[in-house]
């Protein structure tokens, strides 16, 4: 598929014409603030999805195209192109792009293991951040800086999960990688982003400690950080812990932070086969959640992990033992929208102008 601007409209005109029977429904609400992961493939692949970004969506991030085993295959090669295509399909539909992610323990390529010290893993840590903020300077709003840098079994509030770049540069590397980003593009808003921090048990109290003794660790020593993502892959079946989320919510506003929803999904594999049933009880989670996070204050951003139950993770990775199909976000395999929508909108009309 062509992403032009002229074939973009051309397809939606098609479209239109196609299905005559819809065509006395009120066109979707672009939600401000409001946005979905999105892949090369999925928009060359689907131009139903192509539409329905353009129609819903005020802002896109690449799920896979600049993560490092993407954009990165050998040392010394970077490789932009299916970024470079999502950001042209962004501004040829008048939407904006957020980056994601510079620094992740997952998906390191090969070439990595041979980096043998601290100063060569430091060299390669910086030309890295420096070459793909720098490609992209000035045309996203905001970077994923490090991306989940708390374990999931977390003991205490001062642990960071171990990886490649701890290992040779210890917890440095992740205001190293802050300073770095912020040097390649002073604009562009700065994020630490963390999963499994919204429940009431353990030990996603003890992770979003962890993760709040980080942020404020970051702040004290003055590294360029202006927000906090929270991924929100919520578990269907775990209630959301509303008050103490909004709590710390408050405090990292309190500090100056954005807070940004940055991969909201729900885990519907445990949940009941009736899909009607299903859908309400999706939506009351996700309705906790984004109360929690905007109890101190607008959204600023809410992006779904992509926009179409016909293409998540969530059937792959958790597929239900009911074999019937997973229904974890705002729209359904055929591009229709659910209750969890109708909950995006009810918060994203007062969302802030995402960052």
């Amino acid at each position: 598929m062509n992403l032009s601007r002229r074939a973009f409209l051309q397809a939606a005109a098609a479209s239109a014409l196609a299905g005559s029977a819809q065509s006395a429904e009120p066109a979707p609400r672009r939600l401000p603030g409001y946005g979905a992961a999105v892949g090369v493939s999925d928009i060359e692949g689907d131009p139903r999805f192509a539409r329905a970004l353009a129609q819903y969506c005020s802002q896109i991030v690449p799920a896979w195209e600049l993560k490092w085993d993407y954009v990165r295959p050998a040392r010394d090669a970077f490789r932009f192109d299916r970024g470079d295509k999502l950001l042209r399909f962004a501004r040829d539909n008048d939407l904006s792009m957020r980056g994601h992610c510079l620094v992740w323990y997952y998906g390191l390529p090969a070439w990595t293991k041979e980096i043998a010290n601290s100063a060569e893993a430091e060299r390669e840590l910086f030309r890295h951040v420096d070459t793909v903020v720098g490609h992209y300077r000035g045309s996203l709003t905001s970077w994923d800086v490090v991306n989940e840098p708390i374990p999931d079994n977390a003991v205490s509030e001062g642990d960071r999960r171990p990886c490649f770049w701890s290992n040779l540069l210890g917890d440095r590397y992740i205001p190293f990688a802050l300073e770095t980003a912020a040097a390649a593009d002073p604009n562009a808003k700065l994020t630490i982003n963390e999963y499994d921090v919204e429940y009431a048990e353990q030990p996603y109290l003890m992770k979003r400690a962890a993760l709040r003794r980080l942020v404020f660790e970051l702040l004290d020593a003055g590294a360029p950080l202006h927000a906090v993502g929270l991924q929100c892959h919520l578990r269907g079946a775990t209630r959301i812990d509303v008050d103490g989320l909004a709590h710390f919510v408050g405090e990292l506003r309190g500090a100056g932070l954005g807070v940004y929803v940055t991969e909201l999904d729900v885990n519907d594999s445990d949940l009941p086969a009736d899909p009607r049933q299903r859908d309400e009880i999706i939506a009351r989670q996700v309705h906790d959640v984004l109360s929690a996070v905007a109890s101190a204050g607008p959204l600023d951003n809410v992006l779904t992990w992509g926009l179409s139950d016909r293409y998540s993770w969530i059937s792959q990775m958790f597929p239900r033992a009911d074999k019937l199909p997973n229904r974890p976000l705002p729209l359904d395999r055929e591009f229709q929208p659910k209750p969890f929508m109708a909950t995006l909108e009810t918060f994203t009309g007062a969302a802030t102008r995402h960052g």
